[in-house]
């Protein structure tokens, strides 16, 4: 009987364990998920009340690896182009690992996948899916994976790769779930971010165009607008270099008049080609031009290794009317987003302010070359007219007064003073041709002649040399110095292209107003020890006859410089 009794009650108490047991499990997991909404609610606060993008974009990244327990995060921002990623924010992994791994990923295997295909994606062993290239050197081991897309206004903006869940475990649906959540909070976070940086950019540009205009009307020197327009665009765009380039004036190729930021020095007075370069593109095409990567872009060749560093770019025209007067470029650092073509559209107009600064030189230049022109022919006639005239006369008195003169030593002085009046009158009438003379040195000045130089020995070197060009090559330097410096600066080029057997030729030429240098710098084997030294000893004199000397030294990476230095003082 006792044994009858007892089991009615026991069975009830383990029913009664089973139904605690369920509701605790009920509650832990009702506790958890409310916990898990708070998260959700904390990440979309927290994303929300940021404004610039940039840290919009990390704390997405950041608060989606805390809420589905990643070890690893990462958010793509992809490219113009749809196919690629422009920008690439990673969380877990430190600098050092980020800087082993190598340039982020550009877009293929997995990652590309949710490009091709915008809609979440979840993998247990990422290795097993048909897209999976693998990992690159160095990449830190991951198997699980979950992504989503962001979108903005129905446009997929990037997308969101987690991956390794803490913990060993899969990401399941809730996971998903709750990543799809956040990441349509992204979207109005981006959105909302995206229209305050346009809004503060537009501000930005306003206030710049005042400060320009202010030059403008002030009648500050082109030089000095142009060097503020790039500044200031520089700044508002977030970029490490700011160049302007300016036509030669054959139109086959352009100098940079200006430069600032990223090697600016190694940027000022580089001749670059129209073809070959990204200025030079845009000014063909009078259109701006875009790179999201100057430094594997196939249509630059130009000035690459002086980008070294550097990634996206844009070269915006400089327009007065139909004519391209110039060319701004910018260039961002490698790993900071393209520009847009919402950056764009105001650099443009912003960049034809700098022709209007152009257009205004030239009028005033233009209006004194004309008062000076009048001004000389005035001088002319008057010297023509009046002093000729009167010397003519006062020879032609002389001449009669020397008939009447029986002195010997004074009728030989009076002739003196007559042939003296006679090469007086000659210097004059020279000096009125040479005041009427309008010969201009753009055809025949030491840039045009140089330029020309370099061109004609990329036939015989086989590529083309770099050519940089500073101070005020045409205007400071003598006519007897220039056609040294030219012959000098072709022997040389000659000279490389015969026993060098280099592969890059650099030439700087730079007048600093008290001395002309000339520079060509190759990679190939260097003078050899016994080889004849006739060409360069012609170099040498060329010097010496104007004070000056040529070096020949070894530059560390091999090779060779000749420098050719004239003073310009003497000269």
């Amino acid at each position: 009987m006792a044994n009858a009794e007892e089991a009615p009650v026991r069975l009830p108490q383990l029913r009664l364990d089973e139904l605690l047991e369920e509701l605790q499990a009920r509650l832990d997991a009702a506790r958890s998920t409310r916990d898990r909404v708070h998260s959700l609610l904390e990440a979309v606060l927290s994303v929300g009340r940021e404004l610039d993008l940039e840290h919009v974009l990390r704390r997405i990244v950041e608060a989606a690896a805390v809420l589905v327990d990643a070890q690893y995060g990462a958010l793509g921002v992809i490219g113009c182009d749809g196919r690629t990623h422009s920008q690439f924010l990673t969380v877990g992994m430190t600098e050092e690992e980020i800087a082993a791994v190598g340039p982020f990923p550009s877009g293929h295997g997995i990652l590309g996948e949710l490009i091709r295909r915008p809609e979440a994606l979840r993998l247990p062993i990422i290795r097993e899916h048909p897209a999976s290239y693998g990992f690159p050197p160095n990449h830190p081991p991951m198997n699980t994976f979950a992504g989503v897309p962001i979108r903005v206004r129905d446009q997929v903006f990037g997308n969101l790769y987690l991956t390794e869940k803490r913990g060993g475990a899969d990401f399941d649906a809730e996971d998903e779930a709750v990543l799809s959540t956040l990441a349509v909070a992204a979207g109005v976070a981006i959105d909302n971010a995206r229209l305050y940086e346009e809004s503060m950019r537009r501000e930005r540009w306003l206030r710049a165009s005042a400060e320009v205009t202010t030059g403008l009307m002030s009648g500050s020197p082109t030089a000095e607008v142009t060097g503020l327009i790039a500044e200031l665009a520089k700044d508002i765009t977030g970029a490490e270099l700011a160049a302007v380039a300016l036509p030669l004036a054959d139109g086959a190729a352009l100098t940079v008049e200006f430069a600032i930021g990223h090697q600016a020095e190694s940027h000022r007075g580089l001749v670059l080609p129209v073809d070959g370069s990204l200025v030079g593109l845009a000014l063909a095409e009078g259109r701006p031009v875009m790179s999201d990567d100057v430094c594997d872009d196939p249509r630059i060749r130009e000035g690459q290794r002086r980008l070294a560093g550097l990634g996206p770019a844009v070269a915006a025209p400089i327009k007065s009317g139909e004519a391209v007067r110039g060319v701004l470029l910018l260039v961002r650092d490698r790993g900071r987003p393209a520009f847009s073509q919402d950056e764009v559209e105001p650099l443009l107009g912003f960049a034809g302010q700098a022709a209007v600064a152009m257009e205004l030189e030239e009028r005033r230049s233009g209006a004194e070359q004309i008062a000076l022109l009048e001004d000389r022919d005035r001088i002319a006639r008057d010297l023509h007219d009046l002093a000729i005239q009167r010397l003519f006369a006062t020879g032609m008195t002389l001449q009669s007064a020397d008939r009447l003169i029986d002195h010997t030593g004074a009728s030989e002085r009076v002739q003196r003073a007559v042939n003296d009046l006679d090469e007086t009158i000659k210097i004059i009438r020279s000096t009125i041709f040479g005041l009427r003379s309008r010969e201009t040195a753009a055809q025949h000045g030491l840039r045009t002649r140089a330029v020309r130089t370099v061109g004609d020995a990329a036939a015989v070197l086989g590529f083309a040399p770099s050519l940089r060009m500073e101070g005020l090559l045409d205007a400071q330097v003598p006519r007897e110095v220039a056609a040294d410096a030219v012959a000098v600066l072709g022997e040389a080029l000659a000279n490389a292209a015969r026993h060098s057997h280099a592969d890059r030729v650099e030439v700087a030429l730079v007048s600093d107003g008290g001395q002309l240098t000339l520079t060509v710098t190759d990679n190939g084997v260097g003078v050899p020890a016994g080889g004849r030294r006739s060409g360069l000893r012609n170099l040498a004199e060329r010097a010496r006859r104007h004070g000056g000397e040529l070096r020949l030294t070894t530059p560390p990476g091999g090779g060779t410089t000749l420098a050719w230095r004239v003073p310009l003082t003497m000269a």
